[in-house]
């Protein structure tokens, strides 16, 4: 989404935080704040718009549909977490609710490199080949599976994922372990 499209949204609502007292308090942050924060973070965007789509099409809907609800939920974020980590959680739960909504599955496409930290113990081939059955079994996962592998393949803390996902750090734990069995058994089978 180019930055002129986005403040044609933007002037659509103008945030507001409401106050103990029920005041209504303009968020000090202006609308090129706002774009800034999500030109910074747009990488996270276009992760989730890459795992949840399927084509360029999709994938651009799907980004302007993020940005609508970063910027209409923008009132909401009290700063406790990284706005980041606000970003994602809007971002997850717009693609989730958007493909519920659209009852339709994506085919999940993984960079052709393995990450780095796959290459460290066997030879490139090997390890290319592993992250290739890797990527086919993670496309076979449901949708709060795939955000979970995101993010633990991304180094993010249970506690980060917590934040983002809503789901409590024990859970996590408990669903990335049947995820770990399950993905085993997955690249198994090939």
């Amino acid at each position: 989404m180019l930055k002129a499209e986005c403040v044609m949204f933007l002037d659509m609502r103008r945030p507001i935080i409401k106050t103990n007292n029920n005041q209504n308090l303009a968020i000090p942050l202006s609308q090129n704040d706002f774009l800034n924060l999500v030109e910074e973070n747009q990488g996270i965007m276009h992760k989730i718009c890459s795992l949840y789509t399927s084509t360029p099409e999709d994938h651009q809907d799907m980004y302007q549909e993020i940005v609508i609800q970063l910027w209409r939920s923008f009132s909401s974020f009290r700063g406790e977490s990284k706005f980041s980590t606000w970003m994602y959680r809007i971002a997850l739960n717009t693609a989730i609710s958007d493909l519920r909504r659209q009852g339709r599955r994506v085919k999940v496409v993984f960079p052709e490199k393995p990450p780095e930290q796959l290459m460290a113990d066997t030879s490139y081939a090997e390890k290319e080949e592993q992250w290739k059955q890797l990527s086919v079994a993670i496309q076979q996962l449901g949708e709060i599976e795939k955000a979970i592998v995101v993010l633990y393949l991304e180094d993010r803390s249970y506690e980060e994922m917590e934040e983002i996902l809503g789901i409590n750090t024990n859970n996590l734990r408990v669903k990335m372990n049947r995820i770990k069995e399950k993905l085993r058994k997955l690249t198994k089978e090939e």
